[in-house]
């Protein structure tokens, strides 16, 4: 017969077991606090460099100096409240409708195409206009993520064959960069989605066998789209941008005006920068500077230093992104979180690079940091999403 004292000493470590687990319960339902503080930390200091990048061709063209800031901040704040709604909804819900959230994906980028909603700039319709101005192309990338992650959640699907594993998410994958192109003439967007798409692939565990079948595929695809376009990229734009990456110094007048007024920018800046508000080149040198190239008015202004504090912050912020993935309770979770990740790091490389002219410009904007409210409305919601995976989570 078990003794009082033997007794007692159980019950206090079923108590201690207990406390432990309900601990446990407890901190899982608490989100991420480093995540959610680097995102509000980069977007203050998006709202800063907007603020100061904008000042005057908001007034050239507005003759207001606020205006571009005050669009920016209104969609902070609105982005922010669904940003924290959404960390307080339950991701997987959306896993039972990736079907219906994959078609839509694929119909909003034909909005485009309506009359007097669809808008054209600079010869290309990219944007549609609700009251406030959409790129539809934003949305879809967020719908792939979620419907490729239902995907390869599915338990109805076996994935061992190269057609589950493989042949329908590429095809899934190609339809929304082929309409990209051929409608909204954004292949940048089709780039984005594309790596979105093999970085959900490959950490989905599809067989190496089959990732080399499908590396293989794509580059036949992409050789001959190359073959069969080869007349309109040679004599288009996109062949003007890569003559000018090549040779920027020689057309610093014409396609290479941006990228290297952009370098001076950059080579303005030193070690500490010039001083917050006080860059040259945003008076009207590097057209739209508050757009996609506002990392150079970032490194005038605010130096090496200034450049380094931000990569440092979208390193964290991928970090916790791949932790929470590594750690969510459920495959649809951690391939949510994956790609949300692989999104945002895949933006800011691009954008850098196009920056620095270490790649051709291809018209990214650098997250949270470029001007745009309704992309830092989407990006913070998917924030939400990630935050709201995270409270599942293990302790991280």
């Amino acid at each position: 017969m078990q003794s009082r004292s033997s007794r007692n000493k159980s019950i206090s470590t079923g108590n201690q077991r207990a406390s432990t687990r309900n601990k446990s319960v407890s901190s899982g339902n608490k989100m991420d606090m480093p995540l959610l503080i680097v995102v509000l930390m980069l977007v203050a200091i998006g709202i800063i460099m907007v603020l100061s990048a904008s000042a005057p061709s908001a007034l050239a063209d507005y003759n207001d100096s606020y205006h571009y800031v005050k669009m920016q901040g209104i969609a902070a704040i609105l982005g922010i409240g669904i940003m924290i709604f959404l960390s307080r909804f339950n991701y997987k819900i959306y896993q039972k409708f990736y079907k219906i959230v994959y078609l839509f994906s694929i119909l909003i980028l034909f909005t485009v195409l309506i009359p007097g909603i669809g808008l054209e700039v600079s010869g290309a319709r990219r944007w549609i206009t609700l009251g406030i101005q959409i790129q539809p192309s934003e949305i879809t990338k967020i719908g792939l993520i979620i419907s490729l992650a239902g995907y390869f959640s599915d338990t109805s699907k076996k994935f061992d064959n190269f057609w589950e594993a493989c042949g329908i998410p590429l095809i899934a994958t190609a339809l929304p960069i082929a309409i990209l192109y051929k409608v909204q003439n954004h292949l940048s967007a089709g780039i984005i989605i594309a790596a979105i798409s093999v970085i959900t692939i490959i950490i989905s565990g599809c067989q190496l066998k089959y990732l080399l079948t499908m590396g293989g595929i794509t580059l036949a695809g992409v050789g001959a789209l190359l073959i069969a376009f080869k007349d309109k990229i040679s004599n288009g734009f996109r062949s003007d941008r890569i003559v000018a990456w090549l040779n920027p110094w020689e057309d610093v007048s014409g396609t290479a005006y941006q990228t290297v007024q952009g370098l001076y920018a950059i080579g303005s800046g030193g070690l500490f920068g010039v001083g917050l508000g006080e860059s040259k080149q945003k008076y009207l040198y590097i057209p739209e500077a508050h757009n996609d190239f506002i990392f150079a008015i970032l490194a005038e202004e605010l130096g090496f230093v200034g450049c380094l504090l931000v990569i440092v912050l979208f390193a964290i912020l991928v970090v916790r992104g791949v932790l929470i993935a590594i750690r969510a309770e459920d495959v649809f979770g951690s391939l949510i979180a994956i790609g949300i990740t692989g999104l945002i790091a895949v933006q800011v490389i691009l954008n850098i690079a196009v920056v620095t002219n270490t790649i051709p410009n291809t018209g990214i904007s650098l997250p949270f940091l470029s001007y745009g409210g309704s992309s830092l409305i989407i990006l913070l919601a998917s924030m939400g999403v990630l935050l709201n995976i995270s409270r599942s989570a293990k302790k991280i």
